[in-house]
């Protein structure tokens, strides 16, 4: 059960029963694995595939068998419905996330995560989950209009990924309003860490350099705010636990920028190779999609939830290569992921 004791809730997440959408995946697998710490009663949705593939979810191993893993399509409401019924807590991560995707298949990105997530408030609305958690992305913000940027700065639909998020926001908030329903959407910014594919910018960087003596990039002037994984998790949770994010977007990043190009080096030199960073025509965005500066503001999060990153970035980015280093076999150096 949840509880709570004065202003400050403290969540009870023994045996409560919690679904996470999305389980798969970089952040649903860490999150999966913090809330099978803290005791609670975890299912896993993941995407269906004919070789029963559950994911990052196999890096568990034996740990698995402490979790429900379900298999299905989220954009299917009646599967969406059978894996909700019981849930006290809902994690919504599943979605299509990668920018490049959006442009090559922009129909099916924005159907998965926008019907994908109205089946799961359609699911819920009437059977009395304690919270559904939603998951956003810094992205829905576009070019930094102000610095830093706070949950009241316009969203701007700069891909068809981006545009998909902030319908599904607008959805989510839309059934807080129209039904009650106990909705929060976190908005990570840039979350980096083990796991992560190399779709995203920063295992694509520390693959090349542990690889290659030329690292491809796209343009280098872009900025982003990077938050370690374990931290944005710690995020999710809080806002989980806490009554006062309901019907409330709430950013969590780290309140630091860096250069792609900055970044790069960096990687190189804490991989300890001398290489050269060049640019790669198939890696730039079309020029009215790229977000040129992420730079967040979690005060928010931090008043609301006592919430603020712990790990440092350059730790952070040890911990991603030595990880990288041991997993080598998951990724493509060689090739540009989409």
């Amino acid at each position: 059960m949840l509880s709570c004791g004065g202003e400050n809730k403290i969540m009870r997440w023994q045996n409560t029963r919690v679904l996470v959408t999305g389980a798969g995946g970089f952040i649903g697998s860490h999150l999966v694995e913090r809330l099978m710490e803290l005791g609670a009663d975890v299912t896993a949705f993941v995407r269906y595939n004919s070789r029963n593939d559950p994911g990052l979810l196999e890096i568990l191993g034996d740990k698995r068998k402490e979790i429900r893993i379900v298999s299905g399509e989220i954009r299917e409401l009646e599967t969406v419905r059978k894996v909700t019924k019981d849930a006290e807590v809902i994690f919504h991560l599943a979605a299509l996330v990668g920018i490049p995707y959006s442009y090559v298949h922009p129909n099916e990105v924005i159907e998965v995560n926008t019907i994908g997530t109205l089946n799961v408030l359609t699911a819920v609305k009437d059977v009395g989950v304690r919270k559904v958690v939603i998951t956003s992305t810094s992205e829905v913000y576009g070019t930094a209009i102000t610095i830093p940027i706070s949950e009241k700065h316009p969203k701007q639909p700069q891909s068809p990924y981006s545009a998909s998020k902030i319908a599904a926001d607008a959805i989510a908030l839309s059934f807080y309003h129209a039904f009650e329903l106990p909705v929060a959407i976190v908005r990570p910014f840039n979350t980096f860490g083990p796991r992560q594919s190399d779709r995203a910018i920063i295992p694509t960087l520390i693959g090349q350099a542990l690889t290659k003596r030329i690292i491809e990039v796209g343009n280098t002037k872009p900025t982003r705010d990077f938050t370690f994984v374990t931290d944005t998790v710690e995020g999710f949770i809080k806002v989980a636990e806490s009554d006062s994010s309901i019907g409330e977007e709430i950013n969590l990043g780290s309140g630091r920028e860096i250069s792609v190009g900055d970044l790069a080096e960096k990687i190189a030199a804490l991989c300890g190779r001398d290489v050269q960073i060049v640019p790669s025509k198939e890696r730039f965005r079309p020029a009215k999609s790229e977000v040129a500066r992420l730079l967040g503001d979690a005060s928010k999060a931090g008043k609301m939830l006592g919430w603020e990153p712990k790990k440092k970035f350059e730790e952070g980015l040890k911990l991603t290569i030595e990880w990288i280093k041991k997993n080598l076999a998951m990724y493509e150096p060689t090739s540009y992921q989409i």
